[in-house]
């Protein structure tokens, strides 16, 4: 082994051993510039800290403090240390912090409003296989449940369409455009086109969304526009079960067109809407004034980057 070897073993054998009480008496020290106010502000005697000081003075072989009976002085020695002290002490509060954020990561419970044709599924299933310890509660349901989960609070966000005026406390973000089409049992007569004009639905049985819904708004507008109303034959509050009595024979539905899963609906076919063309945005609704627990914040930036990429171009 060399000299330097050997002398750098030393100093590191011989550095004094600081701990983080000795740190904050120092500092609250350094602040006051008295030893009472200090003790007071650490909650400890005044004896206590000046033994505390004392040893720590000992320990590195410097004065950090000249004391008289007026006042307390920090030495050139104490400039340096006290900087010290501060770096150390803001750092280990950094690391605190990282760790505890790391942890409300890690646990916790995360609440989203969704529409049930979103893929919000495939992104739970990331995320729950990122951060197992977190409880996640999905509340599917239609346009008005979803405002009305994120309005009460009940929900950390809420994603479904957008449009219309919303309140000053919530505030929202675009995930993406979806196109409005036809699905039709693969019997019925629409269904040998290609696309399917709107004017052509005017006397055609419909299975619609309720009224007040964001897609069934738009396709009444359009309908009066083009001068004839749809015949509803049935209204429903739930997508999945649109779908059943479309199978069943009821009527045909426009809805959007890419969020149904194509496979799951074998006797069903898909045909675009056209002349007019219609479209509904999707998007992130949340309280503006609302701040997020780690584990929601992570779902959220997860849904902002995976949703959107399930849109067609």
């Amino acid at each position: 082994m060399t000299n330097g070897a050997s002398r750098t073993r030393k100093q590191v054998r011989s550095a004094p051993e600081i701990n983080s009480r000795q740190l904050r008496a120092v500092l609250a020290i350094a602040e006051y510039r008295s030893f009472i106010a200090a003790a007071a502000h650490l909650e400890t005697s005044q004896p206590a800290l000046t033994m505390t000081i004392k040893k720590l003075e000992e320990a590195l072989g410097l004065s950090l403090f000249l004391r008289t009976t007026r006042q307390v002085t920090v030495t050139a020695a104490g400039r340096e240390f006290v900087a010290m002290a501060e770096r150390v002490s803001n750092d280990l509060k950094l690391s605190m912090r990282s760790l505890r954020e790391l942890a409300e990561q890690q646990r916790g419970q995360v609440i989203v409003a969704s529409l049930p044709p979103l893929p919000m599924s495939r992104v739970i299933a990331e995320y729950g296989r990122r951060f197992p310890g977190i409880e996640i509660q999905l509340r599917e349901g239609s346009q008005e449940d979803v405002k009305d989960d994120v309005r009460s609070g009940l929900a950390d966000f809420g994603v479904g369409y957008l449009g219309g005026d919303l309140p000053e406390s919530h505030v929202s973000e675009s995930l993406g455009i979806e196109e409005l089409g036809v699905v039709l049992r693969k019997d019925h007569p629409l269904a040998r086109k290609r696309q399917i004009e709107f004017a052509t639905l005017k006397d055609v049985a419909m299975v619609s969304f309720r009224a007040g819904s964001t897609v069934r708004h738009l396709i009444d507008a359009a309908a009066t526009a083009a001068g004839f109303a749809l015949r509803h034959v049935v209204v429903v509050n739930l997508p999945f079960t649109l779908m059943n009595l479309v199978i069943g024979g009821v009527g045909v539905a426009i809805v959007p067109v890419r969020p149904w899963p194509r496979g799951l609906y074998s006797d069903l076919v898909f045909r675009p809407l056209v002349r007019p063309r219609l479209s509904c945005e999707i998007g992130i609704i949340r309280l503006r004034d609302r701040e997020l627990s780690r584990a929601a914040a992570g779902m959220l930036a997860l849904t902002r980057e995976r949703l959107p990429s399930d849109r067609p171009r």
